[in-house]
């Protein structure tokens, strides 16, 4: 039997923004009623489009975003209800790896103290113990003991995204969110990135989720994969279900996009128009205004999850109609 590590029900973020000039407020609708577990030992690949919310729905788990409503269930406990000691053994289980690996560590500090930092926080070790923790974790990750004195502009990008991996690992988690993680890197580099977080998942039977656009990665990286559409989990299902037979139009625009390196390149899937405004949700499925196949109801109703098999949902007024 599956063990679910996280339970998210119901999930909704929104923000209040000025519009323009004028000082109006309006709400950005950027998770809407995510429902979604999150198996131990997976790792599960949240993929779409720039601005559909995988970010934010990221920082939500982590509680580095407010949320409107919903649940976020760990170890029986919702992490929105949470007060500030529970919260912080929390955050020692769930660390979170960052895109930018030029942002995400202090250019005033050396590398050993932003190690050292979470230890010294949330321990009582000895400066000894410390050490041996950090240059276990350091090396882990690929890089030599000596560099720790260096300060991060030392470093490359890949060997940053490194460094902030071995930052991840420090208070032994259960579970990493990575956002977009080797977006910002050289290809070669992101081998590297990939290799790696394959390797400490299973060393240290860590559990990941991976926010991603790059439907590559997600293929050689990801066991399940759930895909995001203003706010909303269109699609989920493992990955072999998704790349082999996927079955909402958003996910089919997705895999036609991504290259191929052998055998016939098949037919690119154009959408119209933009993505919506997530200050400005269309009624109906959140799709129809782009989707190829849109009907009436589309437009009007909002599809609930089908469950194709035990582990292979969708969201999609098409799928019932060609599957009655």
């Amino acid at each position: 039997m599956v063990e679910n590590l996280l339970e998210i029900k119901d999930l909704y973020v929104e923000y209040k923004t000025d519009k323009g000039f004028t000082g109006e407020k309006q709400i950005i609708h950027a998770v809407n009623g995510v429902n979604l577990d999150v198996h131990k030992g997976e790792i599960l690949a949240i993929a779409g489009e720039s601005g559909c919310g995988k970010s934010t729905l990221a920082k939500a788990i982590i509680r580095l975003e407010n949320s409107k409503s919903g649940e976020i269930n760990f170890e029986g406990k919702n992490v929105l209800a949470m007060d500030k000691k529970t919260l912080k053994n929390y955050r020692k289980k769930a660390q979170m790896v960052f895109q930018n690996p030029y942002a995400s560590l202090n250019p005033k500090m050396k590398i050993f103290d932003i190690l050292k930092e979470p230890l010294k926080i949330n321990t009582n070790l000895s400066d000894i113990e410390i050490y041996e923790i950090i240059k276990e974790k350091f090396e882990k990750v690929g890089l030599d003991k000596d560099c720790l004195k260096l300060y991060p502009h030392e470093f490359s990008g890949g060997q940053r995204q490194r460094i902030a991996i071995a930052r991840s690992l420090i208070l032994n988690p259960e579970f990493i969110l990575a956002d977009e993680p080797v977006s910002a890197l050289d290809v070669s580099i992101q081998a590297q990135i990939i290799n790696l977080l394959r390797e400490l998942k299973n060393d240290y039977n860590l559990t990941f989720i991976l926010i991603t656009h790059d439907m590559s990665v997600i293929k050689y990286l990801a066991d399940r994969v759930a895909i995001m559409y203003l706010g909303e989990i269109v699609e989920i299902g493992t990955t072999s279900q998704i790349f082999i037979n996927p079955k909402h139009p958003y996910t089919k625009a997705l895999l036609s996009a991504v290259p191929q390196i052998s055998g016939k390149q098949q037919e690119r899937i154009t959408l119209r128009g933009e993505l919506p405004s997530p200050a400005n949700l269309p009624k109906g499925c959140k799709f129809h205004t782009r989707c190829p196949h849109c009907m009436d109801i589309c437009t009007q109703c909002q599809p609930s999850d089908i469950e194709i098999n035990d582990q292979h949902s969708v969201k999609c007024f098409l799928y019932m109609k060609l599957n009655k």
